[in-house]
Parts: C-alpha cells; sequence; structure tokens
C-alpha cells in the first residue's frame, strides 16, 4: 500500500535531492551518535529462553504486524525494558461474564 506523502514533506523531499538540506550536527556529535548506534546495534551474546506456545504465536503476530522478525521485536522489547523506555502498566481487569464489573464491592 503506497504512502502518500503531504506537500511539506514533499518541499523537503524535492530540498534534499537537490542537496539543498546541510547537517547542523558537529563532527563530535556525529561521532557520539555513530557509537551509540553501534553499540546498540551489537549484538554480540546469544540466548536461549523457553515461551510458551501461545507467547511465542501472539510475539510472531506482533513482530508481522510490525513487519520485523519476532528474534528482532523480543530483543528491542528487551532492551526497551531494561532501559527504562518500557514499563508495565497496572493490569486491567476485564468485565465478568454477565456484563456486570469485575471491581470487589
Amino acid at each position: 500500500m503506497p504512502t502518500q506523502i503531504d506537500h511539506e514533506e514533499s518541499e523537503l523531499l524535492q530540498a534534499f535531492e537537490q542537496g539543498q538540506l546541510k547537517s547542523i550536527a558537529s563532527k563530535s556529535e556525529l561521532a557520539k551518535f555513530k557509537a551509540a548506534a553501534r553499540a546498540t546495534a551489537l549484538k554480540d551474546r546469544r540466548v536461549n529462553i523457553r515461551l510458551s506456545s501461545g507467547d511465542l504465536s501472539d510475539i510472531q503476530v506482533k513482530a508481522l504486524e510490525e513487519g520485523i522478525p519476532y528474534q528482532t521485536l523480543i530483543a528491542s522489547v528487551l532492551h526497551k525494558y531494561v532501559t527504562g523506555r518500557l514499563t508495565e502498566r497496572p493490569a486491567q481487569r476485564a468485565p465478568s461474564a454477565k456484563g456486570r464489573s469485575s471491581k470487589p464491592l
């Protein structure tokens, strides 16, 4: 499904293609960004884990929706969690089968 770009995006693309855009990052900033990207992308250890069939299936479906390999999705979620960018949120209680609230009285 092709993505439509708006007028502003079209102008930016044209300026980029014509070489009219200049980087404002210094050489030291660029080096820092490159080092951070390398460190983030470096995968130098292997881990084996056991997952339930249901969880693995759900992860594979989510990865397919995102258009990435499921192992990449797992690594990304773990990375976000350990760096504090992914946190648990309280579980929401589902209503009971009879349509009543499951909140305690």
